[in-house]
């Protein structure tokens, strides 16, 4: 019924390390935290967060601090500057309340943004001294 090969195969199964990390609704975390998948923050962060990958922050989700993506889709709160390299996504009743440097931004009118906006591809890979610099 079952032959040695696919009994080897039960035993040590494969992944392909696409999963995606979620820090629940009850759960707050003091801390940086970096990543190499998706993220979805349900709870609350203070800390900065580091993501090749694409962040979601809830509608009961709240960082305090700043985040650094390839892409953001916010609809809770932020308090901090959100850099994402390519799509920044404000959603429904997301208060953000920090700068954002990114490649592409699209706000729905019931969200709320306070603070500056830089946008395209260069601004997004310039680091923190050329972004202080670019401002003044």
């Amino acid at each position: 019924m079952f032959n040695a090969k696919n009994n080897r195969d039960m035993q040590h199964p494969t992944t392909n390390g696409n999963g995606a990390t979620l820090i629940g609704a009850d759960t707050s975390l003091k801390g940086d935290i970096s990543s190499n998948t998706d993220l979805r923050i349900d709870g609350t962060i203070i800390g900065n967060i580091q993501s090749s990958a694409k962040v979601v922050i809830g509608a009961n989700g709240r960082v305090e601090g700043d985040v650094s993506c390839n892409q953001a889709d916010i609809v809770g709160k932020v308090s901090g500057n959100i850099r994402a390299r390519e799509l920044l996504q404000l959603r429904g009743e997301s208060v953000v309340n920090g700068n954002v440097y990114t490649g592409k931004l699209q706000i729905e009118p019931t969200a709320t943004f306070n603070g500056q906006c830089h946008m395209g591809a260069n601004i997004v890979e310039m680091n923190s001294n050329e972004q202080q610099a670019a401002i003044q």
